[in-house]
């Protein structure tokens, strides 16, 4: 890939400018030592990839992101001393589009060990951007019968942070279904990431665990780079495999587990994002019977997952951001499959 790197700190930009080239499949592009340099950059020579400096005089790394991913989009990695410590401002970048997130490596401990978390990153994007659907999904289940309350399952990636936010806003603290979120993310900032989207919920956000049940007014998102899934009808946990999947946590694992074995009535929501995840178990939950809705181009930070959905015919509804949290109170307000068509 060939990749920008911005960062405002020289001694920084040089060990970054070493990592990257001493990949044999990746090379620098250029380098920006501003945010307007960077967004300049963009505008005349697109890269695969930026490698986003957060902490910037002037424009920093979150303005640098939008105006990026509005007028030039391409894949971003957040590159910052701390990701925990600047947690807000990785999910308000990720919000505008930005991939993921990595600790820079630090100035005095150019070792292999200390590059190695960024390579990684680097080379997750890499097979995300190229849109490796990986394995092709099972054939999902008719509908079982018998059901206590209905599941939302919600899918997002690139620009989902932000999107989540909105949607969670948008629903109240009595929301009579369980809510439960895969977003693509490492699991060392997932806390974080539930503290930050139970700031706009009325319902508590609350990282999955081994074992939980969805339960009406409840939020869970997973919390791990392992894929999060049913193992029953009703207790969520992980599971390692497929391991070459890029998208970790992965949508289509969740929403195909879902098709498979959630008792009740489930509503499929796919939201922003790059690549493709998302899109094939979207459709599984539509071929049970499921309602289900998909992120629209104008409202979708990246429209990736979405689009790929779009294509399948997996989206009962295509609709903005603001339009679907009143679509999913009206639809559990009456109680019935047929509340959920328009």
């Amino acid at each position: 890939m060939r990749i920008g790197i911005v960062n405002d700190m020289p001694p920084v930009a040089e060990i970054l400018r070493q990592v990257v080239a001493a990949a044999p499949e990746h090379r620098v592009a250029w380098t920006a030592s501003t945010g307007d340099e960077a967004v300049q950059f963009c505008r005349h020579d697109r890269p695969d990839l930026v490698l986003m400096d957060l902490m910037m005089p002037g424009m920093d790394g979150v303005e640098a992101t939008r105006r990026i991913m509005t007028e030039t989009p391409c894949a971003i990695l957040l590159v910052t001393p701390s990701v925990d410590a600047n947690a807000a401002r990785v999910f308000e970048a990720m919000g505008h589009g930005a991939l993921d997130a990595v600790n820079t490596p630090s100035e005095d401990g150019r070792t292999v060990g200390d590059t190695v978390p960024l390579l990684r990153k680097i080379a997750a994007i890499g097979r995300l951007a190229g849109h490796h659907p990986g394995r092709r999904p099972r054939q999902a289940a008719g509908r079982l019968p018998g059901s206590s309350h209905p599941l939302v399952a919600i899918g997002a990636s690139a620009g989902g942070p932000a999107a989540l936010a909105a949607l969670l806003a948008g629903l109240p603290q009595d929301f009579p279904a369980a809510v439960v979120i895969v977003q693509h993310v490492d699991e060392r900032f997932a806390a974080g990431m539930a503290a930050w989207l139970g700031d706009h919920s009325a319902m508590p956000v609350l990282l999955a665990q081994e074992g939980d049940t969805p339960m009406p007014g409840t939020v869970l998102l997973a919390g791990s780079d392992n894929h999060l899934t049913l193992k029953t009808a009703s207790h969520l946990g992980y599971v390692p495999e497929p391991r070459d999947y890029a998208y970790r946590p992965s949508v289509d694992v969740f929403f195909r587990s879902v098709a498979r074995l959630w008792r009740g009535d489930a509503v499929g929501v796919l939201l922003s994002g790059m690549g493709r995840d998302g899109a094939q178990g979207l459709k599984a939950l539509r071929a049970k019977g499921c309602y289900t809705i998909a992120q629209d181009r104008a409202s979708s930070a990246v429209y990736g997952m979405p689009k790929a959905a779009a294509e399948l015919d997996a989206a009962v509804d295509i609709l903005p951001l603001p339009s679907i949290a009143p679509r999913l109170i009206g639809a559990t307000a009456r109680g019935s499959q047929e509340g959920f068509r328009p």
